[in-house]
């Protein structure tokens, strides 16, 4: 069976076919406006399986040639060093490197999202970006009443508002520019809210398996609404994760690792690999964590000893996240652990 490495990329696809006794059979170069020649240059080269790397806009391309191909194998980026650290690094070279793994068996492989939980993911990260974009606009409109000494903590209450507003001696540039940012807020809270609508009825169609894993999330302490959307649609299925060091790692929570002449380097910082909006939510739930729960509150006060209280919040977030991981795989809600 043939080996086929993709180097993708928005404009170009670079392209190198191998046998299995890693002779280069062919190499191309394929552009994403003409998908029909791609496909049928794939399908000259069956049967063949085909690695890309997963980086961003590789969906239509595996959607292509699936159809033609006994295998498309993605390959997880941050784990393929071969090709970043080269020192003679091109388009051509790196489609070689990749038929050449894939030939092997040698491919670091990344997790494919199911639609289901594309759509999820789709949902989810637009709410964390609309929620961005509503505090950045608040910031700027309480910085501008700052300089007049009119802001207040209840600015954005329903006992305060534009009324108040409209009282603050501001000058008339200020005041245009605060008329447009309460506007903005206004269209940003809007759609906030009808998102979040939609990623509830989304939420009702689950299937069984996603729905239990829902419930027995929010048995948790520190573990609402959104973090509990953020934790299903970043991680997908807890089967696919050997343990719960696995996990911790595709969060990005463990620390890196620096080994020279046997012996590990200490009080590195976290990999941070992975999706930022999932430790994101991790840490929240932490900081919530410890201010309930006098438990997770006293391991947190024994970790800040040692090493501070961003390190402390983080490696809460770590046992935590490791505490989920073992209820969403045993299907047991929080209290029955006895965690709390």
């Amino acid at each position: 069976m043939n080996s086929i490495g993709v180097d993708l990329h928005k404009k170009l696809i670079t392209v190198c076919v191998m046998d299995q006794q890693l002779k280069v059979l062919a190499r191309a170069t394929l552009y994403p406006s003409q998908p029909d020649k791609i496909v049928e240059f794939f399908r000259n080269w069956q049967p063949f399986r085909v690695v890309v790397e997963a980086t961003a806009s590789y969906d239509w391309f595996v959607e292509a040639v699936e159809p033609v191909a006994e295998e498309v194998v993605l390959a997880n980026p941050s784990k393929l060093r071969v090709i970043a650290e080269s020192t003679k690094k091109t388009d051509r070279l790196d489609a070689q490197v990749l038929a050449e793994f894939l030939a092997r068996d040698m491919i670091p492989r990344a997790y494919r999202p199911t639609f289901r939980q594309k759509q999820h993911r789709a949902l989810v990260r637009h709410r964390h970006y609309l929620q961005g974009r509503i505090t950045a606009v608040r910031c700027k409109i309480r910085r501008i009443l700052a300089d007049y000494n009119a802001d207040r903590r209840d600015l954005f209450s329903s006992q305060c508002g534009p009324d108040y507003i409209e009282g603050v001696g501001l000058g008339e540039g200020q005041r245009a520019v605060i008329r447009q940012l309460w506007e903005e807020f206004q269209q940003h809270a809007a759609r906030l809210a009808e998102l979040a609508r939609q990623i509830k009825a989304f939420a009702k169609k689950a299937p069984q398996r996603e729905a239990e894993a829902r419930t027995i999330l929010k048995t948790a302490p520190g573990v609402g609404f959104v973090t509990a959307e953020v934790i299903l649609s970043e991680l997908g299925d807890v089967g696919r994760f050997r343990n719960a060091k696995a996990i911790s790692a595709y969060a990005g929570l463990v620390p890196a690792v620096r080994q020279s002449g046997g012996k590990r380097s200490r009080d590195l910082a976290i990999t941070k690999e992975g999706s930022a909006l999932l430790r994101w939510a991790l840490v929240e739930a932490a900081w919530r964590l410890v201010a309930t729960s006098p438990k997770w509150e006293r391991q947190f006060e024994r970790l800040k000893k040692r090493g501070g209280a961003k390190r402390a919040i983080v490696a809460i977030a770590r046992k935590f996240l490791c505490v989920l991981y073992a209820m969403l795989r045993t299907s047991t809600p929080y209290k029955v652990l006895g965690a709390a």
